[in-house]
């Protein structure tokens, strides 16, 4: 990392198991492919490679009016499904009797200037300008803040702050309290341990959260599923159709109630003719069933965040659209949701102790969203202080008055989310851990070029016949698991290349970019960078890779003879090795390390998908090296 920006380039993607790299598909059709990746900011730096893109700054991607709209109206059953059937249940649940009509319009006032001001303001007009290129949640605010504010914390996600953000305000003199505020974060690892313990706890109550659908909180859920449309479709939507359809609403209910305050329990479907009650229950309880997809996609969208920053345990990530690449389904995240919902409503049997787990854990995540927008206010955009302050205290007034009226609902049922919450949070402090742990191992222990090239050249090391593709995921620097392999077999092929995988926020990835290679140094080692679309299937099977890759390394040929020598490698065999690292706690350890590394990370590690599962590899020509890491 250090050379690549001493060189002056951008090194994305260190960590092929991090997924993939930030950024967004932005570009016009009449675009050649290279300006595309020039304009997401993808910038090639390893080791011997002299193909680098020099790009402009990252940005989101522009849509036009017509799609702006297109995606307004269906980001309405997604994003607002859970506002939308808001009024459904709200008086429901109030509990109180024999409200007078001054009670009632109280409670529409409460409901008007929550509305207005957690949401249409806070959410809709500030809090979604706070996006990490696209993305929305607790872990874009944490990303965006990693990428102007340098976190060297043990327990702090990887920096994904990428140079071409020059322009941004952290490289600039900002104010004095910018200043004194920045410097503050950097120098105390234990403010950067809680702020990342912090979102950690936001992104996990959110998770928690969904499998309790519907929630009745769809705010926070409105900012997480950015990434499935854009910003100003989700404002588009709310302010224009949303919004004054709910106050028209809760107005209507409030209206029936001042005449029928006894109907209070059944406040909805008694407000509805009875021309049309039926056709509107049966509407109801269908948007009930779509309110869900709120914060299941929220859901989706949170771990695609967070397995891009290496916090989450690998899963099968899914494009559900060739056009937009924030639009995600995983698997077994759903099935998880799946069961966690099942579970929970046997368990409870629908009782009122399942309405009371509803959204108990939202306000704490919309007050989490609170803090970090006001750092993002303070340390980035450097808003003037007054502004901070009255964005600050409202909203945190108002989201402490919620929580604290929601604390009598813990013991009654709530208790559930939070239950929840520490599943996934025990999940991704054990993974953040254990993956710091092993980044920290190869960092100290890679091999330089010069020790690989004297290894090899040394004489002890018998080169056999064939081309051997070694996969790794550490971009720069050679992985020790290399030389482990070197040691341990005292032989290496006659051709080696170290192949590094990536998918890049783009559909796909045009063949003859699809390979980027360089020369390490002694005869017959390479290094590859393979590049992926997520649409594109990650096939090393057949011949055609094999000559793809070869046909590259002939450009990088100096010598007539080192081009047959990589023919007559292929036709002598070809050979994929795999590496597999497994990490073990030193015993000079506490007890805490042991169990988190040993037990914990072990687990997840030998039950989440490897690095590289995605890839399509002949298994008639694969071979696996493990290696075990102490820490």
């Amino acid at each position: 990392m250090e050379d690549a920006k001493a060189n002056g380039s951008i090194l994305v993607d260190e960590d092929l198991e991090n997924g993939s790299m930030g950024g967004d598909n932005s570009g016009s059709p009449s675009h050649s492919h290279s300006e595309k990746l020039e304009s997401m900011g993808v910038v090639e730096r390893t080791l011997s490679f002299t193909r680098i893109y020099q790009p402009p700054i990252n940005k989101p991607k522009e849509y036009g009016a017509i799609q702006t709209v297109l995606l307004a109206y269906q980001s309405l059953g997604v994003v607002y499904g859970d506002l939308g059937t808001s009024p459904v249940n709200v008086f429901n649940v109030i509990p109180f009797s024999n409200l007078g009509e001054e009670d009632l319009v109280g409670m529409l006032s409460l409901v008007i200037w929550t509305l207005t001001s957690l949401v249409l303001i806070k959410y809709v007009f500030i809090v979604l300008h706070a996006d990490d290129h696209g993305e929305g949640g607790t872990f874009a605010l944490y990303s965006y803040l990693c990428r102007h504010i340098n976190f060297q914390s043990k327990l702090t996600i990887q920096n994904t702050r990428l140079e071409s953000d020059t322009t941004m305000k952290y490289y600039t003199r900002g104010s004095a309290l910018q200043s004194r505020t920045k410097n503050f974060i950097e120098k105390s690892s234990a403010a950067q341990s809680f702020l990342t313990f912090v979102v950690l706890l936001g992104t996990c109550m959110v998770i928690g959260d969904g499998a309790l659908t519907p929630a009745t909180c769809g705010a926070e859920a409105m900012f997480a599923d950015l990434g499935h449309f854009n910003k100003k479709a989700i404002q588009l939507a709310f302010s224009s159709f949303v919004y004054p359809s709910l106050i028209l609403t809760y107005a209507g209910e409030t209206a029936f109630l001042i005449k029928h305050p006894d109907k209070i329990r059944d406040a909805y479907y008694s407000s509805l003719p009875d021309s049309v009650y039926w056709p509107m229950f049966v509407l109801s309880t269908l948007a009930a069933i779509v309110s869900s997809q709120s914060m299941i996609s929220a859901s989706f969208s949170i771990v695609k965040q967070s397995l891009a920053l290496g916090c989450f345990p690998r899963v099968n990530m899914l494009h559900t659209s060739s056009k937009h690449e924030g639009q995600v389904y995983s698997p077994e995240i759903n099935y998880v949701l799946m069961i966690l919902c099942v579970t929970l409503v046997i368990g409870f049997k629908g009782g009122a102790e399942l309405g009371n787990a509803y959204g108990v854990v939202v306000i704490w995540v919309m007050i989490i969203t609170t803090c970090l927008t006001t750092l993002v206010m303070l340390v980035i955009w450097d808003t003037n202080f007054l502004l901070i302050c009255s964005f600050f205290f409202p909203c945190i007034l108002i989201e402490g008055m919620f929580m604290t009226s929601l604390l009598n609902k813990i013991p009654q049922g709530g208790w559930v989310p939070f239950a929840i919450s520490a599943f996934f949070l025990i999940i991704m402090l054990s993974w953040t851990y254990g993956r710091s742990k092993k980044n920290i191992y190869e960092a100290e222990r890679k091999m330089s070029l010069p020790e690989l090239n004297q290894m090899l050249s040394g004489g002890t090391v018998y080169r056999t016949p064939g081309i051997c593709f070694f996969c790794t995921d550490l971009v720069n620097g050679i992985p020790p698991i290399i030389q482990h392999y070197i040691e341990h077999t005292n032989s290496v092929r006659e051709i080696m290349v170290i192949v590094t995988v990536r998918t890049l926020p783009i559909k796909t990835v045009l063949p003859d970019e699809r390979f980027t290679v360089g020369k390490l140094g002694i005869e017959g080692l390479y290094r590859c960078l393979v590049q992926y679309g997520y649409k594109d299937s990650p096939s090393m099977e057949g011949d055609d890779y094999v000559a793809s890759v070869v046909a590259k390394l002939h450009e990088h040929a100096e010598i007539t003879n080192e081009k047959q020598k990589l023919d007559s490698a292929v036709e002598k065999g070809v050979v994929f090795v795999m590496g597999r690292t497994i990490l073990r706690s030193n015993k000079n350890n506490n007890w805490f390390a042991r169990f988190t590394i040993d037990y914990l990370y072990r687990f997840l590690q030998k039950n989440s998908r490897a690095a590289i599962s995605s890839l399509q590899i002949p298994p008639g020509k694969t071979l696996q090296v493990g290696m075990l890491y102490e820490i």
